[in-house]
């Protein structure tokens, strides 16, 4: 390398020229910044959901088995009483992930010491242990929610999150609780699952892999198709809460034709129809 004076000069003031125009670091967000977040890898960073999309507690109907089951066991963690993690499975769109997001808003109603939702998506779990370090190091209670989990054929990433749930050796923080909704009672493909099977030299040994990510979970709610009463219910619940006036015989009847037409009853069906219904009367759906 060149001593020439002027050289090192000119190298110098462009290295600072550079560094003046690099962007500066992002702050790290903490968990004290709000109530709910959204967990990103890659890079790592929590983004605050000032408003979180969600559905009232007492607008969830049909669901009333599995609400006061997790409620109970929310208030108890965030009491700082032993509870478990919980899977919620079943059909789409019979009020899994919105049961999860009601019932932290209805724990966190009037209490002070609030407790974090924490959404992370399937794809970002394998970075699940370094959101459980930040999550070890904060004072405050985290929810921890994945919707939709599940694992196809070839994924091994299942085998981190069995750790994350009890299996490692650090276990997961006191503070943390997961709760996941998924389609599948097992979170595997029956055909992963019959692979195994097929080449293990046990092969109940390795559908006993699988199947123990379930087992790592203490509570399972199951949700199932509704029933043609319930469905009305959940409609007119909906249009009563928003103040959408309609006479209850033509309130039924639209709402049969639109579960027809989409072949199944659900929580989610009712609520497409209730904004289709909304937008052709002209009203605007209030908070």
């Amino acid at each position: 390398m060149s001593d020439d004076p002027d050289l090192l000069r000119q190298l110098t003031r462009i290295a600072d020229a550079l560094e003046r125009l690099a962007p500066a670091p992002p702050a790290e967000i903490g968990l004290d910044r709000s109530d709910a977040f959204v967990w990103h890898a890659d890079p790592d960073g929590l983004q605050p959901v000032d408003r979180v999309n969600r559905v009232d507690i007492a607008l969830l109907q049909g669901i009333q088995a599995q609400r006061d089951i997790l409620l109970a066991n929310t208030e108890r963690f965030a009491e700082g009483l032993p509870a478990n993690n919980a899977l919620l499975w079943g059909a789409r769109g019979t009020g899994k992930s919105s049961l999860v997001k009601a019932v932290h808003a209805e724990i966190n109603h009037g209490r002070k010491e609030r407790i974090v939702l924490v959404e992370i998506h399937r794809e970002d779990i394998p970075s699940l242990p370094r959101l459980l370090q930040r999550v070890s190091a904060s004072r405050r209670r985290v929810l921890l929610f994945c919707d939709d989990l599940s694992f196809d054929s070839g994924d091994d990433s299942y085998k981190s999150l069995k750790a994350v749930l009890e299996g490692g050796i650090e276990g997961r923080p006191d503070n943390l609780l997961f709760y996941a909704t998924s389609n599948r009672r097992h979170l595997m493909p029956r055909d992963m699952i019959d692979n195994e099977r097929s080449t293990a030299i046990h092969a109940s040994e390795a559908v006993e892999e699988k199947v123990s990510l379930s087992d790592r979970f203490g509570l399972w709610l199951g949700f199932h198709n509704l029933d043609q009463q319930t469905y009305f219910a959940i409609v007119e619940g909906y249009t009563s809460a928003f103040g959408i006036a309609i006479d209850a015989a033509d309130l039924q009847a639209q709402a049969l034709e639109w579960s027809l037409t989409r072949g199944s009853r659900s929580g989610r069906v009712a609520w497409q129809f209730v904004q289709d219904l909304a937008g052709r009367m002209g009203k605007k759906m209030r908070e």
